[in-house]
C-alpha cells in the first residue's frame, strides 16, 4: 500500500560560518580571518501515514515561498507520484524561476528510498559507487587566503597531493578594482604550470567578467594551459546562447554552461542550439533528483556530459546512477577555512576539504533513501522559525 503525506516540517535554522566574510560588495563568500560569518539554512520533514519520513537539508538554494506552496499541495497526496507532482507544482509555480520544486522532491525520494529499503541510486539505476572529485575553491580574497597567482598554485599542489583529479578556481569579485584581468590571466597560467600536467583543471568566473573581451582573453590563456573546462564567464548571467555559442567558435577550451539556465525546454534549447560543451544539473536548483535526471538523459541523447553542481547527498546520488558525468564538485574548499555546508550530519558522511579518499573519490551513501543521517537536535536548537502543513 502506497503511503499518504500526513504532513510537512519546513524548519530554517542558524549556523556560524568561522574566517568567512565576503567581498567588499557583499555577493561572493571569500576567506576573512577573524571574522564569523551568520547564515542560515532550510531543513525539511515530510511525514507520512506509514511511518516513514522524507528528510533533506539544503546545501544552496531557498525560495521558501515556493517550497511552502509546494509543501500545502503535497498534503494528502501519494508521495511516490513524483512524476505528477512534479508537472503540476512545474505549471503552478510557471512564473517564477521553480526552484522550490527541487528540495521536496529530494524528500520524496527519500521517503522511497526507505520505503523500499533502498538507496536511491539503486532505484534510479546505478552505474558506479564511488565518484571522481574535485576541489572547487572558494572565490579570490584580498585578505591573505587565496589572495594571489602563487596562493592557488600553491593550494592546487596541496589537493593533488591529497589525492584530488581535478581542481576549479573561482576567482576574483566585488569592486571594479578586485575584477583585474589581468591577476585572472596571470592566475590561469601559474595553476596551469604548476600541475597542468598531473590535474585537470577548471575556471569559474561565475560571471564576473564585464565584457566579452575579457571573457575571450581568459579563455584564451586557457586554452594555452590545457583547461579541462571554461565556465560561466561574463555577465550575461550564463543564459545567452548566441553569445556562448560565438565565444565557443574562438576558443579550444570546453565551455561549461547551463548552471543559471532555469527550466527544462530553455535547458534542452540551449544544449541543441550548440552553446555549450558540457551541460549542468543540481537537485536543488533544477526541480529535484526527478528534475535533474531528465536534464542528465538529455544531455545523454545529446552526446554531451552533464556536470552536477555542488556537493550533497543528492548529487551523488544522481551522479552514481549517470554514465555520463566526470566528477563530484566538492565545493566550497579552501586551505585556511571549512566548507560552507552546515554541520548536520550525523555519522561519517562530511563534503569537507578530507573527505576524499587516496584514490581521489567519495563515496555514494549506501543506506535506504538519501542514505545519510541529520542531527535534528542541533538544527531544533538554532530554529529561526519554523512552518507546518498538515499533522505535524
Amino acid at each position: 500500500m502506497a503511503p499518504t503525506i500526513t504532513g510537512i516540517e519546513l524548519t530554517e535554522f542558524a549556523y556560524e560560518l568561522e574566517d568567512v566574510g565576503t567581498d567588499d560588495l557583499g555577493f561572493n563568500l571569500v576567506y576573512e580571518p577573524g571574522h564569523t560569518l551568520e547564515t542560515s539554512q532550510l531543513a525539511i520533514r515530510v511525514h507520512t501515514d506509514l511511518d516513514v519520513t522524507g528528510e533533506y537539508v539544503l546545501a544552496t538554494s531557498t525560495a521558501p515561498d515556493q517550497v511552502r506552496k509546494y509543501a500545502k499541495y503535497l498534503v494528502g497526496r501519494d508521495p511516490f507520484e513524483r512524476e505528477r507532482h512534479w508537472s503540476e507544482i512545474k505549471r503552478a509555480l510557471r512564473k517564477y524561476d521553480r526552484m522550490g520544486i527541487g528540495p521536496l522532491d529530494i524528500a520524496l525520494w527519500d521517503i522511497a528510498g526507505k520505503h523500499y529499503d533502498a538507496p536511491i541510486h539503486e532505484l534510479l539505476g546505478t552505474y558506479r559507487t564511488e565518484l571522481p572529485t574535485y576541489a572547487s575553491t572558494y572565490h579570490a580574497d584580498d585578505n591573505g587566503g587565496l589572495d594571489s597567482p602563487e596562493a592557488f598554485a600553491d593550494f592546487a599542489e596541496e589537493c593533488l597531493g591529497m589525492g584530488y583529479p581535478g581542481f576549479k578556481i573561482h576567482g576574483w569579485g566585488g569592486s571594479d578594482e578586485a575584477r583585474d584581468i589581468d591577476r585572472e590571466v596571470e592566475t590561469v597560467t601559474a595553476v596551469g604550470e604548476r600541475v597542468g600536467s598531473e590535474m585537470d583543471l577548471m575556471y569559474d568566473p561565475a560571471c564576473e567578467y564585464e565584457t566579452f573581451a575579457d571573457a575571450l582573453a581568459v579563455g584564451r590563456t586557457c586554452d594555452e594551459a590545457g583547461f579541462f573546462w571554461y565556465e560561466d564567464p561574463y555577465r550575461d548571467g550564463g543564459i545567452s546562447q548566441h553569445s556562448h555559442g560565438k565565444l565557443r567558435e574562438l576558443l579550444d577550451t570546453p565551455l561549461l554552461l547551463t548552471e543559471h539556465v532555469r527550466g527544462l525546454e530553455p535547458y534542452t534549447d540551449f544544449l541543441a542550439n550548440g552553446a555549450t560543451d558540457f551541460a549542468r544539473a543540481d537537485p536543488e536548483y533544477d526541480g529535484g533528483i526527478t528534475g535533474a535526471m531528465k536534464r542528465t538523459r538529455v544531455a545523454e541523447g545529446l552526446g554531451l556530459d552533464v556536470e552536477f553542481h555542488a556537493p550533497g547527498p543528492a548529487q551523488r546520488h544522481c551522479i552514481a546512477a549517470t554514465r555520463n558525468a566526470n566528477y563530484y564538485e566538492l565545493a566550497l574548499v579552501h586551505p585556511d577555512c571549512a566548507n560552507t555546508q552546515p554541520p548536520v550530519y550525523e555519522g561519517e558522511y562530511s563534503d569537507q576539504l578530507d573527505a576524499i579518499s587516496s584514490n581521489g573519490t567519495v563515496p555514494v551513501p549506501d543506506g535506504p533513501g538519501l542514505g545519510v543521517e541529520y542531527d535534528w537536535e542541533y538544527i531544533e536548537a538554532n530554529e529561526v522559525v519554523s512552518h507546518g502543513y498538515g499533522e505535524v
